[in-house]
């Protein structure tokens, strides 16, 4: 038997999509994976010719990540079927997974699967923790498990099995989200020691260093907060209203959401 090909997308600034992502090719058995890391690089032009590719990216506000929406019109296919992946920070994912469905349609996937999971909030505070610690090692063996799924699946069309749409959680049209304030993480100077890292880890190249200097555009800041959640020195913080609400409102303990 031919081994199966899996080419793994993801937009994961604080690692969640990309965890998430992998353990559910892992799940797959002996595949061949190609990953694609579309957090910081801005792709020209990615063309998977893979049997299935499991699209993976965050939900902000109940839509897709605005950037991951951009870098997403640049993979194409002729041949591939898609698992389309959400992660949330446990209040709801709303229309994003329907809305990520129909982005990668629109590039020449067809769904065969598609799941929402849980994911540390990138409001997520240790003080004000929001789903602290997600995806947990029970989220990451239902990934897997849903990876056998899929496997199970395209095993099942590649004998006759008839495709039929796949419905996922969704409205259309979708949200409207409100308008984004120009904020962004302040740095503790006493303790940045302008190694970079946080530099390095922007997706949208908001954060510059010159000289003895470092600054955030608000305007480019997507508030993903891998500034934030990955600075050696603990010297990035981001301070919201919303992480007081989200951990008082959003404490109830969510599941993965699955769609086959």
């Amino acid at each position: 038997m031919e081994r199966l090909s899996v080419s793994v997308v993801y937009f994961s600034p604080t690692r969640t999509s990309a965890a998430i992502a992998r353990a559910i090719a892992a799940g797959m058995g002996n595949v061949a994976v190609k990953e694609y890391d579309i957090t910081c690089d801005a792709p020209e032009s990615i063309r998977l010719d893979s049997d299935i590719a499991i699209m993976a990216v965050p939900v902000y506000g109940g839509r897709v990540a605005e950037t991951a929406v951009e870098r997403l019109k640049h993979v194409s296919t002729s041949v591939a079927l898609a698992v389309p992946v959400v992660v949330y920070g446990n209040r709801d994912y709303e229309d994003a997974l329907l809305e990520l469905k129909d982005i990668i349609g629109e590039q020449g996937f067809v769904s065969l699967a598609a799941a929402a999971f849980i994911c540390e909030h990138s409001y997520s505070r240790p003080e004000m923790p929001i789903a602290e610690g997600r995806p947990d090692a029970e989220d990451l063996e239902k990934a897997r498990n849903f990876g056998a799924t899929i496997v199970a699946k395209f095993a099942g069309i590649k004998k006759g099995k008839e495709l039929l749409p796949l419905q996922v959680k969704g409205n259309y049209p979708y949200r409207v989200k409100g308008t984004s304030a120009p904020i962004a993480p302040v740095v503790d100077a006493e303790k940045c020691l302008l190694c970079g890292v946080c530099v390095d880890l922007c997706p949208v190249d908001a954060i510059t260093i010159a000289g003895d200097k470092i600054s955030t555009d608000p305007v480019l800041c997507i508030k993903c907060c891998a500034c934030v959640k990955y600075c050696p020195e603990d010297a990035r913080s981001f301070d919201t209203p919303y992480t007081a609400m989200l951990h008082e409102k959003c404490k109830l303990r969510r599941e993965p959401e699955y769609f086959v």
